[in-house]
């Protein structure tokens, strides 16, 4: 396709005159099979472009051959093409500034930003740099520059505002603040979006990729009730046909439904192979300590990768919850001597806990909601209320 330069540049042309934006985005994506072409390896292709192609869009074709030019060179310098994207960024801004009464151009974006943050991002594992993360942040401040131009479009008309392209910028920041591990960041990207009157119109696919980050987010400030919102409206909307994207929502959505009580289905997660919360959520069913433990640490590697371990170890409050039940219903009574937890946890493989250890433990779970009662420390006892002590973990607020 596009054997000479002439012939992908009047393409180019004829798709932009006749503001087709998706054609367009194909010409300058680093995912187009015109990539393939070596007669479009130009490391000064101005004067060729500037006489076929109409500004603004010339320069953004210039940059992207640069880019080409950079990327199949013999040493492949990665850094100079990421460079000649972020200058193709920079046109792209000054190209949504100049189409003030259209958005036609959108798509253009999308495809430009997407192919920075993934050059920045082999820059990062290809090139030396003196902090990890600093190419994807420089990245971001690009990607910040396209959202600034589409959030300051104060039209009214619903089809003609460039407003409709901030979610896919917010999902492309997401991206590289999880990488960087800055979510701070992110908080006025959410307030951006859910102040937006067109929160509802983006398109689904978008929609699925914000809500999986937000639900993310709110996990790692532990509001797992807002996690299970955004998480589960995610996995539930996401296709079927998209395996690996559910299954990775499914990794986060998990523990915060067990955390909140939900314990998840067995053939769910044997359908999308994350068994690993399986041998959890049996442990935390039995009030098996030990078991639980040896459960984090067989499948150790697997919650760190994730991203998940602190907040699977939380988990560990409701085995004790359901263990100290247990104990509860052995004694069958109110006042129940902390001595008693004290030995049930040793029984479980707690061999070295303490007294105020075990004074803690109960607290926190009175704290949480787990348990309704209070300690008598004159008694050493745990006095339990008669209606209800333990309450179902799914009503704990």
């Amino acid at each position: 396709m596009f054997g000479t330069l002439n012939n992908y540049l009047s393409g180019v042309q004829r798709a932009w005159s006749v503001q087709d934006g998706d054609t367009v985005a194909g010409f300058v994506s680093l995912k187009d099979k015109h990539i393939m072409n070596r007669n479009l390896y130009l490391l000064e292709p101005e004067n060729y472009v500037e006489r076929q192609l109409d500004p603004p869009i010339d320069e953004v074709v210039v940059a992207h051959l640069k880019v080409l030019y950079y990327l199949n060179s013999e040493s492949r310098d990665y850094m100079e093409a990421y460079k000649n994207q972020v200058q193709c960024i920079q046109s792209v801004v000054k190209m949504l500034q100049q189409l003030k009464e259209e958005n036609w151009c959108l798509p253009i974006m999308y495809t430009t930003c997407l192919d920075l943050r993934v050059l920045a991002q082999r820059c990062e594992l290809n090139c030396k740099v003196s902090q990890p993360g600093e190419i994807l942040e420089k990245a971001a401040e690009s990607l910040m520059s396209c959202f600034r131009v589409c959030a300051a479009d104060n039209r009214s008309s619903d089809e003609d505002t460039k407003r409709l392209g901030m979610l896919n910028l917010v999902n492309q920041l997401f991206k590289v603040y999880f990488r960087i591990n800055k979510l701070h960041l992110c908080k006025p990207l959410i307030r951006a979006i859910d102040s937006s009157a067109f929160k509802d119109s983006f398109p689904l696919a978008e929609q699925i990729t914000y809500k999986y980050f937000v639900g993310r987010k709110a996990m790692f400030d532990s509001d797992c009730k807002s996690a299970d919102e955004f998480l589960s409206f995610a996995f539930q909307k996401c296709p079927r046909k998209f395996y690996k994207n559910k299954r990775l929502i499914l990794i986060y959505l998990a523990p915060v439904k067990m955390l909140l009580g939900y314990m998840p289905k067995n053939q769910v997660l044997e359908k999308y192979d994350v068994m690993q919360f399986h041998e959890l959520s049996n442990a935390i069913k039995e009030g098996n300590v030990r078991k639980f433990d040896e459960a984090i640490q067989k499948h150790e590697s697997f919650f760190i990768k994730c991203g998940i371990y602190l907040l699977v170890e939380k988990l560990k409050f409701m085995v004790y919850r359901n263990l100290f039940k247990k104990v509860y219903l052995i004694k069958g009574t109110h006042q129940l001597d902390l001595e008693s937890f004290r030995s049930a946890l040793t029984f479980v493989g707690e061999n070295d806990m303490s007294m105020d250890e075990t004074h803690c433990i109960v607290a926190n779970l009175i704290f949480e909601g787990k348990i309704k009662g209070y300690i008598s420390h004159s008694h050493n006892k745990l006095v339990v209320s008669k209606q209800n002590p333990f309450p179902a973990l799914n009503t704990v607020s």
